[in-house]
């Protein structure tokens, strides 16, 4: 009898563990679209359609906006709020416990478009330096950003994965690049109609050039950093 009991009992524990595991299971591999309407989702939203419109009229202005100048500005307006928002979706999921799989699918290909974005059309544009070598450029940056990118979700993806942390070089590479960028973008040549170089035109687009370029260095720097802070502590 007490034996007959102690089986109940065991098989009735079991059963529990069981229920509890399969139930965190549901829990753990919910739909990718889990939580798509939540307000940090929808602010990634937003940029991406903030995205799609500058690289419209940066493309419709024409190269530094000669097409167009009022057009240009408003684009450089547009690339300026998309970059100062690249962290509100992000600082909005955690603050609030709003952290979904979309989202982090979501944020970083906002991040890269409007970035790898405005770099493609600028090397086509002739707005990097000769064509030649903004298209290196571009293609260092590419081969960084989406490399990068698509090596966190496979890490994400693994048993025990955990995305390594932003280092500083990563940091500063995405403010050097947007700030490079945003001045690169305003069509500053109009506020010089004499068609002259004045020193603080040259100093403005000098400063421009250096941010991007260092920028380009701290991407590659970064890119490293992470590969080994990456594979280098899975060796060990």
């Amino acid at each position: 009898m007490v034996n007959t009991m102690s089986n109940e009992t065991t098989v009735n524990d079991t059963a529990t563990v069981t229920d509890g595991a399969a139930e965190g299971q549901g829990k753990s591999s919910g739909s990718l679209f889990d939580g798509w309407n939540a307000p940090p989702n929808l602010v990634t939203y937003s940029r991406i359609v903030l995205v799609v419109i500058f690289l419209s009229l940066y493309i419709t202005a024409g190269p530094w906006g000669e097409g167009n100048i009022p057009m240009r500005w408003t684009a450089a307006v547009l690339f300026i709020l998309a970059a100062s928002t690249d962290k509100l979706d992000g600082w909005m999921a955690r603050k609030y416990h709003q952290v979904t799989e979309l989202g982090k699918l979501m944020d970083p290909i906002a991040d890269k478009l409007l970035t790898c974005g405005a770099l493609i059309v600028a090397a086509a544009f002739g707005e990097l330096g000769p064509v030649w070598l903004g298209w290196v450029v571009v293609a260092l940056f590419l081969v960084r950003e989406v490399g990068i990118t698509v090596m966190r979700f496979f890490v994400m993806e693994r048993p025990g994965g955990k995305v390594i942390a932003a280092a500083w070089p990563g940091k500063l590479k995405t403010l050097f690049q947007c700030i490079g960028l945003s001045m690169l973008m305003l069509p500053m040549w109009v506020l010089n109609p004499a068609q002259t170089a004045p020193m603080w035109m040259t100093v403005y687009y000098t400063l421009t050039y250096t941010l991007i370029y260092v920028a380009l260095i701290l991407c590659l720097y970064s890119g490293g950093v992470y590969l080994v802070n990456t594979f280098g502590k899975r060796d060990k």
